[in-house]
């Protein structure tokens, strides 16, 4: 068992007497799944390669054919999978990755960018073996361009050991200069780096890359390449920075949403049982809300997540202290996040040839007499920004006479009227609108004032607020709200004081300890007024001075509403985008669409980071952004939201 293994060698371990009780579990009418499964985790994989030695002898038949006679489904595929050898068991993966139509890239990034040299090695030659086929023939004739040529150098196995870090070279290999500029013409030099430098060089580089572009350089990835290229060379990166961490993701993917990618499931779970499995969980409990252990336990059923929990080994829900792996993973992943200045995207630009008066009669006619000639109006609005918008309304005004706003309404019906009336106020109208439609009737719709509150600047709250109170004369919130606090849009700006931030961290560790009430008022005079750049420093040091996770501290000491704005605090300012993308997901997963929650991201979003949005959504979710409407909506609502949308990713 590796140092992370949660599957070691059984100490009295007698093959033959295994042999004996396998056979006997698989005789006569039906067999015993539970006694298979449990002899079956509680060996190692050498083990259980002596078992099938045993059985042949005692008994003259292959036991993985017997296994596969007696067991059906996901449970065989995983029982069997134990059973072959590391690299058989990787080849059969590839070998099911490339055959047929259609190849699942996904499978072949995952072994290839996470083995080492020495499982390559002896995976190119158990596909031979098994094969009588030469894996990378297969590998060329599947696999085209950039993508081809980056799985062809990970094939050869020829990354340095990890003792070879040449300082010189850490200069020299600066990916800046075949970054940005050129990520269009020198693939070439990112892919002989990221092929065959060793780990510990590579991590140098990410950090140089990061100190001159600014960036991380999975940023400057996602915003270059695009399709399996792009997920190939992040899965590359990811696996250089922490191969638990990068597994955490694959199998977080594997399992939420609609549906579980059972193949991806048995494949990690198989393959790290005897390697980093420890780590994983730790990597997994960092990054996500809950454990490993409980999202299999919500997500499988019967003996098939029997094993699975037998091959996870306990449930990290428990602990709250960080192994010493994670809390580095958990530093780094802080300091990354203040490093980085993140270039935001939108996906709606000014329209150059723009004149508001052509677009006013425009409108006009095309909602002039009989029917309403929507493709007009919506090609219109989402080709404008939402100054040009604005100039529109009063060009409408001042040439026809009439209120646009007023006769888009009467034209136009449920969610396309929501949605383009959306893009026609300015910015601080529609947050008014969307925090008085939140709490509006009896219940208080918490999570859209949160998400509202938490993610604009003090400006855009202050005008937020005058439109609100232009536009009614009530009081904002109501007192059965938690939120007040976010609402002064009274964030700190300026640079990061360091030696504050030091003593923030310290507060919020001492606060941890204290009464809840006042853990609380801590939490909220540092979370509620400090800027983002600062509070990065803060979660940064606070992981130091405590060995604790932040996020997992919210989860277990508080409740409510208060505990959902103080988590999407630390989610937005960890990775806003991100966070954006999660409250997308969140929106069309699942029976029905919270339509309100779709169009409220997209218009809000749609001048400012759509586009990083997107690409995030991509790569927790596995799926595009693009996708998921398209799946999720319909008719003219979903052309337009497209259209904002702005690509496929």
């Amino acid at each position: 068992c590796g140092p992370g293994g949660t599957i070691a060698d059984q100490p009295d371990f007698d093959a033959g007497s295994d042999a004996e009780a396998l056979y006997n579990a698989m005789k006569g009418f039906g067999s015993d799944k539970e006694a298979i499964l449990d002899l079956i985790t509680s060996r190692s994989n050498a083990q259980r390669q002596e078992i099938r030695a045993a059985y042949k002898s005692q008994y003259g038949k292959d036991l993985i054919d017997d296994l596969k006679y007696e067991l059906t489904g996901k449970f065989e595929r995983l029982i069997v999978g134990l059973m072959r050898p590391p690299a058989y068991h990787d080849a059969k993966e590839i070998k099911d990755a490339i055959k047929g139509a259609g190849t699942d890239e996904k499978c072949l990034i995952e072994i290839l960018t996470s083995r080492t040299n020495e499982q390559i090695h002896n995976l190119v030659a158990a596909y031979k073996d098994a094969y009588g086929r030469d894996l990378e023939e297969d590998v060329i004739g599947d696999t085209s361009g950039h993508f081809k040529k980056m799985l062809i150098v990970l094939l050869q196995g020829t990354r340095e050991e990890d003792d070879v870090v040449s300082e010189d070279l850490v200069e020299q290999d600066d990916l800046y200069d075949a970054g940005e500029a050129q990520w269009g013409t020198d693939e070439a030099k990112f892919i002989m780096l990221l092929g065959n430098r060793s780990v510990t060089h590579l991590q140098l580089v990410f950090d140089e890359y990061q100190n001159i572009a600014e960036k991380s350089i999975e940023d400057s990835i996602k915003s270059e390449l695009s399709g399996d290229f792009e997920r190939l060379m992040l899965a590359v990166v990811q696996c250089i920075r922490s191969k638990p961490m990068y597994f955490a993701k694959r199998l977080y993917k594997s399992m939420k949403g609609l549906g579980t990618a059972d193949n991806t499931l048995i494949r990690i779970m198989v393959s790290r049982s005897e390697i980093d499995m420890l780590d994983i969980r730790e990597c997994f409990r960092l990054r996500y809300e809950k454990s490993l252990y409980n999202m299999i336990q919500d997500d499988t059923s019967g003996e098939y997540k029997r094993t699975l929990l037998n091959l996870c080994g306990g449930d990290d829900d428990i602990a709250g202290e960080f192994f010493p792996e994670a809390a580095q993973i958990a530093y780094k992943m802080w300091e990354i996040s203040a490093m980085t200045k993140v270039q935001l995207r939108g996906t709606v630009r000014p329209y150059q040839n723009f004149d508001p008066a052509s677009d006013a009669q425009a409108l006009r006619k095309a909602m002039k007499g009989f029917g309403t000639d929507e493709d007009t109006i919506i090609d219109i609005v989402t080709h404008r920004s939402n100054a040009q918008r604005q100039e529109i309304r009063q060009t409408f005004k001042s040439l026809l006479g009439r209120e646009l706003m007023a006769d888009l309404k009467s034209e136009l019906s449920k969610n396309l009227e929501r949605l383009i009336l959306g893009l026609m106020m300015t910015p601080a109208e529609f947050d008014a609108k969307m925090m008085k439609k939140a709490m509006e009737g009896a219940g208080t719709d918490e999570h859209s004032l949160i998400e509202i509150l938490v993610t604009r600047s003090n400006q855009e709250i202050q005008e937020m607020c005058s439109a609100y109170q232009n536009g009614t004369s009530t009081q904002f919130l109501h007192p059965n709200t938690d939120s007040q606090f976010i609402l002064c849009g009274a964030r700190e700006e300026g640079p990061v004081d360091m030696a504050r931030a030091l003593e923030d961290a310290q507060v919020l560790a001492d606060a941890c300890n204290a009464d809840s009430g006042d853990m609380e008022d801590k939490f909220m005079s540092i979370l509620c007024t400090r800027s983002f750049p600062h509070l990065r420093r803060v979660f940064q040091e606070f992981v130091r001075c405590s060995n604790k996770d932040f996020e997992q501290i919210i989860k277990k000491e508080m409740s409510g509403d208060f505990k959902n704005a103080m988590f999407a605090i630390v989610r937005s300012v960890k990775n806003q985008p991100s966070y954006f993308a999660d409250r997308l997901y969140k929106a069309m997963k699942g029976l029905g669409t919270d339509d309100r929650a779709l169009i409220r991201i997209m218009v809000s979003r749609s001048e400012i980071d759509l586009f990083n949005i997107r690409k995030e959504f991509k790569e927790t979710h596995d799926a595009t952004l693009h996708e998921f409407i398209q799946g999720d909506t319909s008719g003219d609502y979903r052309k337009t939201l497209l259209i904002i949308c702005g690509g496929e990713d």
